[in-house]
């Protein structure tokens, strides 16, 4: 039980600590202190269901089902895109700390929206931590798998929480408006490349399709 849970923490925190768009976002959010609570109990939470679907064998599903596969990927480059723009045009607006608070501070409606769009529709979230994870706890007998699922989860719910509130320790470094260009522009490249790598499979499939008619 204790090996399966150690396993599930270490394998699980492995795929959750890779800089992606959810870690990217939470950061931004914590650096400003907007929400760290909700966003962070938020993403942890939407973690834990998947892990737990995945344990579950919601993985075998998605597999047998490849169009799921396809409208996550597409649908999550399409919001990617969309939020990398926005991340490339704010960095082109001087600010600091104080009046990114005072003038940028979204709303907590705003704030739980994207948290979910930026969740939910990345296709990451399906195919690392329900598909893998999924496949991974299959090694486990009966008894042990819920405790992987739950070292899993428990990884998840310390990452999300240390990245929001920790994120505040850099706030000193964020009152100088080139530290939010840097930021802005580092979460639009990851956006972007994201977006880029999910997309890039449907090209080349396009452009082979394009030369055979």
């Amino acid at each position: 039980m204790q090996a399966a849970f150690i396993q599930g923490m270490g394998i699980g925190g492995s795929l959750i600590i890779a800089v992606g768009a959810q870690n990217a976002f939470v950061l931004k959010q914590g650096i400003k202190g907007a929400y760290s609570l909700p966003i962070a109990l938020l993403c942890s939470v939407i973690d834990a269901l998947m892990i737990t679907a995945g344990v579950a064998g919601l993985g075998h599903i998605i597999e047998a089902f490849p169009l799921i596969k396809h409208v996550a990927s597409l649908g999550g480059a399409a919001f990617l895109l969309w939020y990398g723009t926005n991340a490339l045009k704010a960095s082109f607006a001087a600010k600091g700390m104080e009046m990114d608070k005072a003038e940028n501070a979204d709303s907590l409606r705003k704030a739980i929206l994207t948290t979910l769009g930026i969740s939910l529709l990345n296709p990451h979230l399906y195919l690392d931590t329900v598909v893998l994870l999924g496949s991974i706890s299959t090694q486990f007998d009966d008894l042990a798998r819920p405790w992987f699922g739950a070292g899993a989860v428990f990884a998840s719910f310390i990452w999300f929480f240390g990245l929001s509130f920790g994120a505040r320790l850099l706030a000193p470094i964020f009152s100088r408006p080139a530290a939010w260009r840097y930021l802005d522009r580092f979460i639009w490249l990851t956006m972007w490349s994201i977006a880029a790598a999910i997309i890039w499979p449907y090209l080349s499939v396009f452009s082979s399709l394009h030369m055979v008619f």
